[in-house]
């Protein structure tokens, strides 16, 4: 079903600070920074090895990422595996009993296929499958 770790998912309040706390301290890259209107994100990217680092900072209230960091603070929120077929995957998952908060793929960074599995059916961790186009 999966490929690899594809990106590890960080919330965080002000993306323009964290990003020099990754660059400056940790030695990472920029990249790519992109707002994902339809998760109402701003994205940075951090190439480390054959992952990312992928930061998310709410521009709106009523996003996911903004109400994460409203119960539980700044930090990790989601791993990434990189799938080939997307819709296989969720099938797959919702066959196996797998919680799905995603029925069907939608648009993350970078123009990737993406859905959520709930946590409730992964020991904990919000999943993210993700299908590079």
């Amino acid at each position: 079903m999966t490929n690899k770790i594809d990106h590890i998912g960080v919330a965080v309040r002000d993306l323009d600070t964290q990003i020099v706390f990754y660059q400056d301290v940790l030695g990472l890259t920029c990249t790519c920074i992109e707002e994902v209107k339809e998760q109402k994100v701003r994205v940075a990217i951090l190439p480390i090895g054959n992952t990312k680092i992928e930061l998310l900072a709410p521009t709106s209230q009523e996003s996911p990422i903004a109400k994460f960091i409203a119960k539980s603070g700044e930090g990790l929120h989601h791993v990434a595996y990189g799938v080939v077929d997307i819709e296989k995957a969720l099938e797959k998952a919702k066959s196996n009993g797998i919680l799905l908060i995603d029925q069907k793929p939608r648009t993350g960074a970078e123009g990737s296929k993406i859905a959520f599995l709930h946590p409730k059916s992964t020991g904990g961790v919000l999943i993210e499958l993700c299908q590079k186009i």
